[in-house]
C-alpha cells in the first residue's frame, strides 16, 4: 500500500507541474488575442478601401493587366498554406493542411500541375517528411506578423505569376488560412489571389450607401501606372490580411487547447487524489488491524504463561 500512495502522489505533482506550464499558456495566449483582434479590426477597412480604388482604376481603363487576365490557360496554380510555427493549438495547423490537401485534389483533377508554398513550420515539417516538392517556405512569424513579411510574400508569388509557364511560372495563386470570426469560432477558407477579379461598380448616387458620399478618383500620372502599382500593393496586403486573420485563430485555438489541457489535469487530480486518500485509508485500516491483532496475540500469550 505504502509503494502505491508514492506513486499517486508522485503523479499528482508531475501533473500539477503540467497545469501550471498549461495554465501560464493558455493566459498569454488570451491576453495576446486582444492585440490580434485589433489588428484584424484594423487591416479589413483598409482592405475594403483598397478594393474600392481597384475597382474604380479598374472600370476607368482598358488595360490588359497581367495580373487581372482570366480566361487562359490553366496549367500550373501556385497553393500558399498558412500555418503555425508552433504546436499546442489544437486542430489548428492539421486543418488548414488537410483543407490545402483537398484543394490540391481538385486543382489536379481539373489538370493542373500544383505547386505548394508554405508558411509555418508545422506544414513544412508535413510537406517534407512526405517528399513533396516545395515551391518555397516561410517560417518564424507566424504568431505575430508583419507587413514585411506579407510583403516578402506577395513579392515571390507574384514574381512567379509573372513569369512565363516554360519557365515555371504559375497561372493561379490560391491561398488556404484560417479565417477568424469569433473567439469560438474559426474556419478554414481558401482565397483566389491571382489573377484578382475585380467587379466594375458604377460610380452614381444611387450605388452609394445612404448618408454617404461616392468617392471620386483622379489617377496620376496615368491609369495604368497607378492599376500595376496598385495591384501589387493589394495583393501584399490581402496575404497580410490572411496572415493576421490565421494568427488570430492560432491564438484562439491555443487558448482553447490549454484551457482543455487544464481542465483535464484538474480533474486527473482530483482522480489521483481520491485515490491516494483511499490507498492511504487501506493503509491506516491495515496497520489498524495488525495492532489489534499483536495486542490479541500478546494478550493471549500472557494469559496462556499465567
Amino acid at each position: 500500500m505504502g509503494a502505491q500512495l508514492r506513486v499517486y502522489r508522485r503523479r499528482i505533482r508531475s501533473v500539477q507541474a503540467t497545469k501550471k506550464i498549461t495554465r501560464a499558456m493558455e493566459l498569454i495566449a488570451a491576453s495576446r488575442i486582444v492585440k490580434a483582434q485589433q489588428r484584424v479590426a484594423a487591416a479589413r477597412p483598409y482592405a475594403q478601401e483598397m478594393r474600392r480604388a481597384l475597382s474604380a482604376a479598374a472600370s476607368g481603363t482598358r488595360v490588359d493587366h497581367p495580373l487581372l487576365r482570366s480566361g487562359g490557360p490553366r496549367r500550373r496554380a501556385a497553393v500558399l498554406v498558412l500555418s503555425s510555427d508552433r504546436g499546442l493549438a489544437g486542430a489548428y495547423s492539421s486543418n488548414a493542411i488537410r483543407e490545402a490537401d483537398a484543394l490540391t485534389r481538385l486543382l489536379t483533377d481539373e489538370g493542373l500541375e500544383v505547386v505548394p508554398y508554405l508558411v509555418g513550420r508545422k506544414a513544412s515539417a508535413f510537406y517534407r517528411f512526405r517528399n513533396r516538392t516545395i515551391g518555397g517556405e516561410w517560417t518564424g512569424f507566424t504568431e505575430a506578423p508583419q507587413y514585411s513579411d506579407a510583403l516578402a510574400i506577395a513579392e515571390t508569388l507574384v514574381a512567379e505569376f509573372d513569369k512565363p509557364y516554360e519557365d515555371g511560372g504559375v497561372d493561379e495563386i490560391h491561398v488556404v488560412y484560417t479565417h477568424f470570426r469569433n473567439m469560438a469560432v474559426q474556419d478554414v477558407a481558401v482565397l483566389r489571389v491571382l489573377p484578382i477579379e475585380v467587379v466594375e461598380e458604377e460610380a452614381s448616387a444611387e450605388a452609394a450607401p445612404e448618408g454617404q458620399a461616392v468617392a471620386l478618383y483622379n489617377f496620376e500620372p496615368s491609369v495604368e501606372q497607378v492599376l500595376d502599382a496598385l495591384l501589387r500593393q493589394y495583393v501584399a496586403h490581402l496575404i497580410y490580411t490572411c496572415l493576421l486573420e490565421s494568427s488570430a485563430s492560432e491564438l484562439a485555438a491555443r487558448r482553447r487547447a490549454m484551457k482543455s489541457a487544464t481542465d483535464n489535469a484538474e480533474e486527473l487530480i482530483r482522480t489521483y487524489t481520491r485515490l491516494a486518500n483511499a490507498a492511504r485509508q487501506a493503509e491506516i485500516t491495515q496497520e489498524i488491524s495488525e495492532i489489534v491483532g499483536g495486542a490479541d496475540a500478546l494478550a493471549s500469550a500472557t494469559k496462556g504463561s499465567e
